[in-house]
């Protein structure tokens, strides 16, 4: 792993640390643990609280918490690997890559869709069990004999569960290597980058590490929500199934990351970066431009959540958008993805500022300027001219 270099700055960093310590005090948060990078520096790296509470177990900066959708980002970045070593055209249909992909329509769906939630292929099957979810091969074929909700391009449907299958079997199908979604992942982002804690799939040798999760204050949508047919009530992103043991160990790329604040600050620092980080480069800095430019269908209500998601072509959430659809960076060049309850990770390609929020009090925050993770930005964003100058 390369060396991390450290330059955390006393303003943002005291100015994050006195937040979050508040917010435990108070019982807003149980635990928590923020970090920040600018351009290659790790600015903030400040936790708080308690990882479980029959325990006493306290947080430190080694501390994994489930980050359930920020996985998103992570698993486009292998799709854009692949399109940057000329493996993957994204106007391709999946099926020239994965032939049993056709059939009642979706022969017509096109990487870019699937990249960018347009492919009509959210649902998961209605009686899926926690086993088959943590299943690769049958959660595959189930994908394989689903047919679309909608024609392919037409309209926007977040692939809340489905989107890790799509674009990760599209990842291990055209790597010359073959290798397990999981290992791709450690092997081309997060070991050349020196980021030693991003799993999607952890070794059983940190499940001690992973704070429990605490789904009290976050609400569950009604089993006639359209949401349910993405994601099934016994498979939802709750303390259960998500903080089984099983689960943490399977590779679940849509919603499956965990991960330490540093982990995934030093991932979106790379995006924060054009594509590079310490040297290193995965993506080129055109291809990092383009995920900064809105998807067809920007401005759509979702099929599925009924909400507008704002998402690039790339396939992450951009910043500037509303208050109240998720928090996001006031920059709309800003890239982003919020997991459910609120864990968050961003990137600033206009400052070179990256920040990732993670916790195991899961919340229905309201994205707005009173949002702990608006609060945590604005401490850091604050620091940033004085922080270039040094």
């Amino acid at each position: 792993m390369k060396e991390v270099r450290i330059h955390l700055d006393t303003a943002a960093n005291t100015g994050v640390q006195t937040l979050l310590d508040d917010l435990v005090e108070r019982g807003e948060e149980i635990g928590v643990q923020v970090a920040a990078y600018h351009h290659d520096r790790l600015i903030v790296d400040a936790w708080a609280g308690i990882a479980d509470k029959p325990s006493g177990r306290a947080v430190d900066g080694d501390t994994l918490f489930n980050a359930f959708s920020v996985a998103k980002a992570i698993t486009a970045v292998a799709l854009h690997i692949q399109a940057e070593r000329e493996f993957v055209d994204y106007d391709a249909p999946l099926s020239r890559y994965w032939p049993c992909f056709t059939g009642e329509g979706r022969e017509l769906v096109t990487v870019r869709q699937v990249l960018t939630h347009r492919s009509g292929m959210a649902r998961m099957p209605a009686d899926v069990t926690v086993a088959q979810m943590c299943d690769w091969d049958f959660m595959v074929h189930a994908l394989e004999t689903t047919a679309p909700a909608f024609e392919p391009g037409t309209r926007s449907g977040y692939q809340s569960m489905t989107y890790g299958w799509l674009v990760g079997e599209i990842v291990r199908r055209t790597d010359p290597k073959q290798r397990h979604f999981g290992d791709f992942v450690r092997q081309e982002i997060a070991e050349p980058l020196g980021i030693a804690d991003l799993w999607i799939g952890i070794p059983d040798a940190a499940q001690d590490r992973v704070a429990a999760l605490y789904d009290d204050e976050v609400s569950v949508a009604p089993k006639d929500s359209p949401y349910r047919e993405t994601t099934p009530l016994q498979v939802d992103l709750m303390a259960d199934p998500f903080g089984r043991p099983e689960v943490r160990r399977a590779c679940i790329p849509a919603v499956g990351a965990i991960v330490t604040a540093r982990a995934a600050a030093r991932f979106f620092a790379m995006l924060a970066n054009g594509g590079a980080l310490d040297g290193v480069r995965l993506l080129s800095p055109s291809r990092v431009a383009m995920f900064s430019e809105r998807r067809d269908g920007y401005d759509d209500i979702d099929v599925f959540t009924r909400r507008r998601v704002p998402l690039g072509r790339g396939g992450l959430q951009l910043g500037g958008a509303p208050s109240g659809s998720s928090y996001a960076p006031r920059n709309p060049r800003a890239l982003c993805f919020p997991g459910m309850g609120g864990s968050l990770g961003f990137a600033d390609p206009d400052t070179g500022l990256a920040v990732a929020f993670c916790h195991n009090r899961l919340s229905d925050f309201l994205g707005n300027e009173d949002d702990v993770r608006s609060r945590v930005a604005r401490i850091i964003e604050a620091a940033l001219p004085k922080i270039v100058r040094c």
